[in-house]
């Protein structure tokens, strides 16, 4: 297995020449750019040429990572070429939200065979049900097979988002990578730094992820009373309380939901993902350094199982709430995955309208937000 990264700016072009020599049906290249990347035809059209045999995958971002650094308005290439395991790439349109469940079940009809270990997804970032497109994907796979990826980024806009297919950024897109046989080695990270605070809410009205009402009250309202003087700045405050949310009879550790928008006129509340009538919700809150510290523990949850003389693909996907509320010490958190990663791995990523992992302690794939999340791609 042979990893290279490089990074391509407009003003400059490709911090390195792209790897050709890799090129091959069992290379990966994973493009994760800028939103604004999608009007600069050239990186893309230089790596169809350079990779004309490979899997070409990414999609747009609130921030790309690379190394030990995060950057904007660039386009953060990793190219992977693996020597024992076969990939296979897939797409499919999702149509809007109540498309999410089929799409991610058509994705999973596509790569399904009897050796499929892991498959890692990119979304469209807006207009979908995350948590229907992971539960359909998970839904048409065995259980075995990992799940891990995310949802593409605008830079906080939450408008419009684009997926590589084919080579190019196109809109209302999801593709899936198939990773097979045995010789692939999957880790996947997940961890928030945020912890509960105040009483269990139920969940008594909800609208897929549009939570209408908790303990019977507005749901809007309540949050307000908690917030105080934070109120008067929503939505955007709501990046410093999310909900954690959990389902009936479900022992897997909470789920973390954050807050897009809200509606004065209904006195409801827009969430990142399903808001389930009959779950119990809390408050949460967290520090620059929880943050941080989360990082190092989904990089060493996702590394547990590499070989420690061997390089590995380290792929990281982190909510942008988690890039605006750390600001300046953003690169802190990719720093402590960079660092984290074993000698000679290659580290990209992109900061995320959603993200996609395994929950800890075997729990399934979950849409996530709020967090950071890790995968590892190593070969036996």
């Amino acid at each position: 297995m042979k990893v290279s990264t490089t990074e391509y700016r407009a003003a400059t072009g490709w911090s390195s020449p792209l790897p050709a020599e890799l090129d091959g049906p069992q290379t990966l290249v994973l493009a994760f750019g800028g939103w604004e990347m999608r009007n600069d035809p050239r990186p893309f059209d230089e790596l169809r040429a350079a990779f004309p045999r490979s899997i070409v995958a990414g999609c747009s971002t609130a921030g790309e990572i690379r190394g030990a650094s995060v950057h904007d308005h660039t386009v953060s290439v990793a190219v992977t070429r693996f020597e024992h395991t076969p990939l296979r790439l897939t797409h499919t349109p999702v149509a809007d939200a109540a498309d999410s469940s089929a799409a991610g079940r058509r994705l999973g009809d596509a790569l399904r065979h009897d050796d499929l270990s892991a498959v890692f997804v990119l979304s469209h970032g807006v207009n979908v049900h995350g948590t229907e497109l992971v539960h359909g994907l998970a839904a048409a796979l065995p259980p075995h097979v990992h799940i891990s990826g995310g949802l593409a980024g605008d830079d906080a806009k939450f408008e419009n988002t684009w997926v590589i297919v084919d080579g190019s950024p196109q809109h209302g897109v999801v593709s899936a990578i198939g990773f097979y046989g045995d010789a692939i080695n999957v880790g996947v990270g997940v961890d928030g730094g945020w912890n509960d605070f105040g009483p269990d809410r139920l969940i008594t009205k909800s609208e897929g992820h549009v939570l209408l009402e908790l303990d019977g009250k507005p749901a809007l309202d309540l949050y307000k009373q908690y917030l105080g003087d934070f109120a008067k700045d929503l939505p955007g405050s709501g990046l410093l309380f999310p909900l954690s949310i959990r389902r009936p009879g479900d022992k897997a550790p909470p789920l973390v939901r954050t807050l897009l928008g809200i509606d004065e006129a209904r006195r409801a509340m827009i969430f990142g993902g399903d808001m389930p009538t009959g779950a119990t919700a809390r408050l949460m809150r967290t520090t620059n350094e929880r943050l941080v510290n989360s990082a190092w523990v989904a990089i060493s949850r996702a590394s547990e199982q590499l070989p420690v003389d061997r390089p590995a693909l380290v792929v990281s996907v982190s909510c942008v709430g988690r890039r605006m509320l750390l600001g300046e010490r953003t690169d802190e958190e990719v720093e402590t995955i960079f660092d984290g990663s074993p000698a000679g791995s290659a580290h990209v990523g992109f900061y995320s309208n959603g993200e996609i992992a395994s929950g800890a302690e075997g729990a399934p794939a979950e849409l996530h937000n709020q967090t950071i999340t890790i995968t590892t791609f190593s070969e036996r």
